[in-house]
């Protein structure tokens, strides 16, 4: 922990920016105008003048100094974007005296959001150029020239998946959330309650019941209105831990009320976990022409699965993998985690190596975050996680390994607390991305989640955006599915009414 105390008080949107530049530093940090023994103590000056403003920072560490200036000049200075320009030139001196006491080079800069590449979008449906786009990611945000380069790839790409992304806000995509697991990884948040113990308490049976409900219920909302669905998403959890007859069920629930079925791009199912794989389960997939499915080893090594509380072995990933592409799934993908515990260099080389065995259509490198309510955060003490330059090393290998194996970046995002201030990134062969992955990540359309812990993202015609979440309980979820069904109508009714 590290206490930093700034020179006087600031708006709160103020110091949650300072907060978040400060954790890109240190583990977590507090920021304070009144206390006794700070770690460090930063002082920040700024004004406007005319369509410049001026800022400056003078951190005081253990009697070292640093100081930083940074000014820019506008063409306009409308009151509604002054604050946010004031911000963002202090987050600039801030981010330079943090960097000269740690030694620590940001590459992402100033930006602390999870979806850089949406900034991208809006540069570029504005009207900017690409030289324009680098010069004020590189200039106003201090993203690196490598990053940015990452960013040009993955957009380019993305409007070659979806040449009519800019449009698609006339459509909509589902989610539809599972919320059982075998077991519970320690990294994980998501909604992911061990289905044994479920079961045997009749919430598994429940809960799908109400799942049925809740998808007649919208189904029957969406064909009255001829909506045009874009992608189904089936994630949780793990959508494949359910019994392969309830697989069925689902989704002749889901064709008989849904609309235009024959006309939806891409369905996904979420097979994340080997060991809920089977051939009878694959086979449903089969039956209702699903063949784009996950089977996500994180890591080749079995001490690493064992300590993550993942009840399969590496050869279980490996047989499953080829059970399905020989059960007739077209399009699998692979998730690989950097950072997990104990993991160095030559286990994520190995993890590479099996990877490149099978040559799945996409690979998801995701960087180890540390989220507040995983267990892997609340007993920290437990596993023992690489150091940030081994990250980092781990990220290039990555990168390199998918520009041999031709595969091509197609969507990226961050997280609060993740290992080496990196991101997760998507890769694919040509031909292969993930519809779904990009429209929400870079929130192109409304996302109408269903099911348990499933969040909803309802998109009007100008861009705001208002979320709906349903509980991530199974047990909570039950009590509340019919108000969350009417409340997603109302939502889906305004939005009609605006457009």
């Amino acid at each position: 922990m590290k206490i930093i105390q700034v020179d006087r008080s600031y708006p709160e949107d103020y110091i949650r920016v300072f907060n978040h530049l400060a954790n890109l530093f240190f583990e977590d940090s507090k920021i304070k105008v009144k206390v006794e023994q700070p770690d460090m103590q930063v002082t920040f000056t700024y004004q406007v003048e005319a369509q410049t403003i001026i800022t400056s920072a003078r951190l005081v560490v253990a009697g070292q100094q640093y100081t930083s200036h940074y000014q820019k000049t506008y063409e306009n200075m409308h009151d509604d974007v002054q604050n946010i320009r004031i911000k963002r030139a202090l987050s600039h001196v801030f981010l330079t005296v943090l960097e000269a006491h740690t030694g620590m080079i940001q590459e992402w800069g100033i930006l602390t959001g999870i979806r850089p590449t949406k900034l991208y979008h809006k540069m570029r449906k504005a009207g900017q150029t690409k030289q324009q786009i680098a010069q004020t990611l590189h200039e106003d945000f201090r993203i690196s020239h490598e990053k940015i380069r990452l960013m040009e790839q993955i957009v380019e790409r993305q409007l070659v998946t979806i040449p009519d992304l800019d449009t698609l806000n006339n459509e909509i995509s589902i989610y539809i959330g599972i919320p059982f697991c075998p077991t519970k990884c320690a990294y994980c948040t998501f909604p992911a309650y061990a289905i044994g113990h479920h079961r045997k308490k009749g919430r598994v049976t429940s809960f799908l019941e109400g799942l049925h409900c809740e998808l007649q219920a919208l189904g029957e909302w969406l064909t009255a209105h001829d909506k045009k669905i874009t992608s189904i998403y089936w994630g949780g959890g793990t959508p494949t831990a359910i019994e392969a007859h309830e697989m069925d069920a689902l989704y002749a629930t889901l064709h008989r009320y849904f609309p235009n079925m024959a006309e939806v791009r891409e369905i996904t199912v979420e097979a994340g976990r080997p060991d809920t794989i089977t051939k009878e389960k694959l086979a449903v997939l089969r039956k209702w022409h699903i063949d784009r499915i996950s089977v996500n080893p994180q890591s080749y090594t079995n001490e690493t699965l064992q300590a993550i509380g993942r009840h399969h072995t590496v050869q279980e990933t490996i047989d499953k993998f080829w059970l399905a592409r020989n059960e007739g799934m077209r399009n699998i993908n692979m998730d690989l985690i950097i950072g997990l515990p104990n993991e160095g260099l030559p286990q994520f080389e190995h993890s590479l190596a099996e990877t490149k065995k099978m040559q799945p259509e996409s690979l998801t490198v995701h960087t180890l975050s540390f989220k507040r309510a995983s267990e892997m955060t609340h007993n920290k003490e437990k596993y023992q996680v690489a150091d940030r330059q081994t990250v980092i090393q781990m990220m290039k290998m990555a990168e390199k390994f998918a520009k041999e194996e031709q595969y091509t970046p197609y969507y990226l995002y961050r997280q609060k607390n993740i290992l080496g201030n990196l991101e997760n990134v998507g890769y694919s062969k040509k031909g292969e991305e993930s519809i779904y992955n990009i429209v929400i990540m870079e929130e192109a359309q409304t996302i109408l989640g269903i099911g348990c812990g499933a969040s909803s993202k309802f998109i009007n015609s100008e861009g705001r955006i208002t979320q709906f979440h349903n509980p991530k309980d199974p047990a909570a979820y039950m009590m509340s599915f019919e108000e969350a069904i009417e409340k997603k109508i109302a939502l889906l009714e305004q939005l009609e009414g605006e457009q």
